[in-house]
Parts: C-alpha cells; sequence; structure tokens
C-alpha cells in the first residue's frame, strides 16, 4: 500500500494542514489509481534550521518533499496523473507554491510488501485479495477506509 512520508522544515506545517495534506493525498491516490482509501498511509516529519540541504547548502525558505513508495505495475499515464494531481493537491493544502512542494515516486513491487499481515495484490486486483482475506481483516481495513474524509 502507498506510503507517502511528508518532510517539511519546523513550523511550516501545523496540524490542520497535515490534515488537509493527508487527505488530498488520500483521495488523489484512492482516485488515479482505484486502490481503496484505506491503503494510502501518510506520514509527517520535520527537519530544523541547517537539517535540510540542497547543493551542498541549507535550503532557506519553506518546504514541503513528499517521498510515495507505491506498488509497482502501474502505467505511465496512471503514474503522471498521480504525480501532477498531487501536486497541485499538496499545494493547495500546505499553501505552498507548488515550487516549493517536491514529490518523488518510489515502485515497489506487491510481492515485497506486506500490510494487515497480508502479501499485498497487485494493482488492479485488490478487490479480488479483499475478498480472499480473514473476515476481520476485512473489517479492520472497511472501518479504516470509512474514516476518511473528503
Amino acid at each position: 500500500m502507498p506510503t507517502y512520508t511528508v518532510t517539511g522544515f519546523d513550523g511550516c506545517l501545523d496540524a490542520q494542514k497535515k490534515a488537509r495534506i493527508a487527505s488530498a493525498i488520500t483521495r488523489v491516490h484512492s482516485e488515479t489509481t482505484g486502490a481503496p482509501t484505506c491503503f494510502a498511509q501518510v506520514i509527517f516529519g520535520n527537519v530544523g534550521p541547517g537539517d535540510y540541504f540542497v547543493g551542498g547548502a541549507p535550503l532557506r525558505g519553506q518546504q514541503v518533499f513528499v517521498q510515495g513508495q507505491i506498488r509497482g505495475g502501474r502505467t505511465a499515464e496512471s503514474k503522471d496523473a498521480l504525480i501532477s494531481q498531487m501536486l497541485a493537491a499538496v499545494s493547495e493544502a500546505s499553501e505552498l507554491e507548488p515550487n516549493r512542494v517536491w514529490i518523488y515516486l518510489v515502485d515497489i513491487p506487491a510481492r515485497q510488501m506486506v500490510e494487515f499481515g497480508h502479501v499485498l495484490p497487485g494493482p488492479g486486483d485488490e478487490p479480488a485479495w479483499m475478498a480472499a482475506l480473514p473476515e476481520a481483516d476485512r473489517k479492520m481495513m472497511q472501518v479504516l477506509d470509512r474514516r476518511v474524509g473528503p
């Protein structure tokens, strides 16, 4: 399942912006890939002054870096849509200009990922995979899926 790590400078993202970013990333990932919203994870990290370097020098100003680890097997068109829509959504949610948001997507083969105690399916195989899970695991994912807001 996709894991998006969002890193920004201390104080750049307050709790409200983080919630909006997490919601936006979850929505964009689900809409562009067809994966259930309960698959998306968003983790935030902060860096202090002098902890973020570009070109060998400390980066100045506000910046957000998003690294998304997603299941491999998606088409180039799907990933193009995912990254462009995510850029717009994260820029809006963070209230930063698009040139202050950097996004990297990294493909990981589904067979090299385990979540909810099960090896993940390939893209598009989620319904059959979920149907084959034990009932308790399906219920847990359904609860998580319902908690995601617009």
